[in-house]
């Protein structure tokens, strides 16, 4: 077994104690406790501040008395065992000594620390042994045996009363985990483990382009293009991350948080009069609209504004942010769900079931169902619709799928054209026309085109991305890294989130390039933070863009599918994002007034401005499930000058800008202890750089962090 580090890893947590005239490196606390609160008996919760790093109670150390101990050095207790306890040492960030820590005996050799996560592996459907390691370089053992919550037996008592000994608040925090950040395990599990990744985020990268392409009038061949353009710059921008963005193991794709700003684009009044290459001509729109956008992202991280920013970025508002973006597409998904309701209702059921009652099944060591729902989910629903289009069953006589409805004259036909365009799975031609290898290359759609008003629409929604990614760092670096990163680095990360959106928008993928939300989500599942698995996963991914066929082969996915798979993405997305509210006092009557009022605002306030306007027995020229997205033809504001109606009507129909807005002035104006707002508290570029474990998870390779050393808010 390999590691990416030679040499070997000082274990993180404790350190010897420090002259008071230099600054303490950064000593652990409990931002590392996964749970984020505790319940109290009047019904409400209290957590930590998410991320606190501030000197925890000092552990309750139980050591074997030696025979030279003198008698005032230890205390007789529990029936003669002699046991040592450590002095209080002061609370950095309270100001006050912090209590003892309770020593309890345990019963069977198993300490309730241990029994705490394997309960908690068994709800996730973690496997495993439980260990106080890792294997591979972020170990978590000292010298002598001795490691992290290791448990030391009194003198004459047998295994089966221990005493516990919680040396820091790491304990448990990744004994879940298979490989951590900087963990290499070889090149036949790291191949495996990085592809996975990928693999069991395939709903995430690939669907947004089978939404957008065919609403700009793109043919299939158009949408496979596309897709193999998203694989090829998803590749390549997550090596850059891993490289020189946060360094955390984060895959990089096209965001559903650009996806509305997208099909508002899409659906402008300027756009709904043209006849010939319509897709070419968005396309163009939109890759101009997320350059100038990225840019200003990139302004944003690398000038350190964002460091400014994330002030005011609270579990509080991320959640409803987050969530808020799940929520928002509920037309789209089970209205087209139900044009073939036996096939796509079956796959939303297999889905479930796999993630659900299936996720405790392993296979080989591995939670087969869980981690792979949405392949196994879609793999099998399309094997059943190849069976029943090989047998028949959509085939009508007389009636041909590929012609319009409004040029159907039979009734007969009329009546089954759902089931021909929708159960079917050989309308698409992509797989016959495409070629086997395929070059993505820049500007490939043509010179793109710029409109200051979608271009402002755009910035507004970079920010919102970023606010995603704040979130995502935090996650992640509580399952996979030794510590929070600084400010610095994750301003670095934003600014890198914009350069890769600049190479989206060049290439010309549709949407912008952010950190995946669901990237949590699959850390936990897989157990895998491997930073050298996803990157491996990354060139896998990169080479599978340039096969032609394989862009096509999902392309060629029925558009019934795709929906039932984003109903279940989309609702995945909703529940990632309330998620972050564990890291705040849930049960606060504050925090939920807020949430509640920045999603209930959310849904009301873009349905006022998406039905504005529109009448009854209009004709529109628009599916239903896109009617939303035009509300800059016909939204409240209607000023003199139609870029600010297309601005304001635009960003105000969009459920996530609303809960940003609304999340963000009332937990900055609401009165609010720190811990109950769970505010991120990150960790210190100077101390962080003492450190040597938080200097290898985070600082850049090939010593290019040396010549940005001047350079405070973007490193270490």
């Amino acid at each position: 077994m390999s590691t990416s580090d030679s040499k070997p890893r000082p274990k993180p947590g404790s350190w010897p104690n420090q002259p008071q005239h230099e600054a303490s490196p950064i000593p652990p606390s409990s931002w590392a406790k996964r749970t984020g609160f505790r319940p109290k008996f009047s019904g409400e919760t209290t957590a930590s501040d998410s991320g606190q790093i501030s000197l925890p109670p000092p552990p309750a150390r139980v050591v074997k008395e030696p025979e030279t101990t003198p008698p005032a050095a230890a205390a007789n207790t529990d029936g003669g065992s002699n046991h040592k306890m450590e002095s209080r040492e002061p609370d950095l960030e309270a100001g006050k000594v912090a209590p003892q820590q309770k020593v309890t005996p345990v019963a069977n050799g198993k300490s309730g620390q241990e029994q705490a996560v394997k309960r908690r592996r068994d709800s996730d459907g973690g496997g495993g042994p439980v260990k106080g390691t890792s294997p591979g370089g972020n170990r978590r053992s000292g010298s002598g045996g001795q490691g992290d919550g290791a448990r030391r037996q009194a003198p004459g008592r047998s295994d089966e009363a221990e005493m516990v000994v919680e040396e820091d608040s790491f304990v448990g925090r990744h004994v879940h985990m298979k490989y951590e950040l900087r963990d290499s395990p070889g090149l036949v599990p790291i191949g495996f483990y990085g592809f996975q990744h990928f693999l069991s985020m395939l709903g995430s990268l690939v669907l947004i382009p089978l939404v957008i392409v065919p609403a700009m009038g793109g043919s299939h061949e158009d949408t496979a293009a596309v897709v193999s353009t998203v694989l090829f710059i998803s590749g390549v921008t997550t090596l850059l991350h891993t490289y020189f963005g946060s360094r955390l193991p984060l895959i990089q794709g096209p965001s559903f948080v650009y996806l509305a700003p997208a099909l508002a684009i899409i659906n402008s009044p300027e756009f709904l009069g043209l006849n010939s290459n319509n897709f070419k001509h968005i396309m163009k729109e939109l890759q101009g609209a997320i350059i100038i956008a990225s840019a200003f992202q990139t302004i944003l991280g690398y000038s350190g504004l964002m460091s400014l920013l994330l002030r005011l970025i609270n579990p509080v508002v991320v959640a409803p942010t987050i969530a808020a973006v799940g929520l928002s597409f509920y037309s789209y998904g089970f209205p087209v769900v139900g044009n073939c309701l036996e096939i796509s209702a079956a796959q939303i059921l297999l889905v479930i079931m796999f993630s659900l009652y299936l996720r405790k099944i392993s296979i080989l060591g591995h939670r087969v169902f869980l981690i792979y729902a949405v392949p196994l989910g879609l793999a099998i629903s399309w094997a059943i619709a190849f069976l029943l289009t090989e047998t028949g069953l959509y085939t009508y006589k007389g009636c041909d799928p590929n012609i319009p409805a409004s040029n159907i004259v039979s009734e007969y036909c009329r009546k089954h054209i759902n089931k021909m365009k929708y159960c079917r799975v050989d309308t698409s031609h992509a797989l016959r026309s495409s070629p086997w290898f395929r070059f993505p290359y820049p500007l490939q759609w043509g010179t793109p085109v710029f409109h200051w008003k979608m271009a402002v629409v755009m910035c507004f929604v970079s920010i919102i991305a970023s606010v995603d990614s704040v979130g995502s760092y935090h996650a992640s670096s509580l399952l996979v890294a030794s510590r929070p990163p600084t400010p610095g680095v994750l301003s670095r990360g934003i600014g890198l989130e914009g350069l890769s959106s600049i190479l989206a928008g060049l290439w010309g993928t549709g949407t912008g390039s952010s950190t995946l939300t669901e990237n949590v989500h699959t850390i936990a599942v897989a157990k895998m933070g491997s930073r050298r698995a996803v990157e491996v996963g990354a060139c896998i991914v990169i080479v599978l863009s340039l096969v032609g066929k394989v862009g096509a082969f999902i392309a060629s996915i029925p558009v019934v599918m795709v929906a039932a798979l984003l109903c279940y993405m989309w609702a995945l997305l909703a529940a990632l994002g309330l998620s972050n509210l564990r890291y705040s006092e849930a049960g606060s009557s504050r925090n939920i007034i807020i949430v509640g009022l920045s999603l209930f605002f959310s849904l009301s306030i873009p349905a006022y401005f998406q039905q504005y306007g529109i009448s009854p027995n209009s004709n529109v020229s628009v599916p239903s499930y896109y009617q939303p997205y035009t509300v800059a033809s016909h939204g409240p504001f209607r000023t003199t000058n139609s870029g600010v109606n297309y601005v304001m009507n635009t960003l105000l129909s969009m459920n996530m800008f609303v809960a940003f807005v609304v999340a963000i002035i009332l937990d900055n104006t609401v009165p609010g202890s720190k811990q109950e707002r769970g505010v991120y508290v990150w960790s210190e570029t100077e101390a962080a750089r003492r450190e040597p474990a938080v200097a290898k998870d985070y600082e850049l390779p090939f010593r290019v962090g040396k010549f940005f050393r001047w350079v405070k808010w973007v490193g270490l």
